[in-house]
């Protein structure tokens, strides 16, 4: 069965208040940088999975996605999936 690599970013809705984002940006004018503002932060994460095809592998990332790696009441998510080499 064909491996396919997933990268999937999860990133706190825009509408929610985002601490670690608001505490860089204020950071970023201290270090003389004023220019950069409106930090979000979020995570990355990268799995393989064994699907018979990329469809297949993208409906399993899509519903690990939904039950366990994004909280869907205060985060969003994207993803992409590769074929591995």
């Amino acid at each position: 069965m064909p491996k396919y690599i997933a990268q999937i970013d999860v990133m706190p809705l825009k509408a929610l208040l985002d601490p670690q984002g608001k505490a860089v940006t204020g950071s970023m004018k201290n270090l003389g940088l004023p220019e950069i503002e409106n930090v979000r932060i979020g995570k990355h994460i990268s799995l393989e999975i064994e699907a018979a095809s990329k469809d297949a592998a993208s409906a399993k990332v899509d519903e690990a996605c939904k039950k366990l790696l994004c909280n869907q009441i205060m985060e969003s998510y994207e993803f992409s999936i590769l074929e591995a080499k």
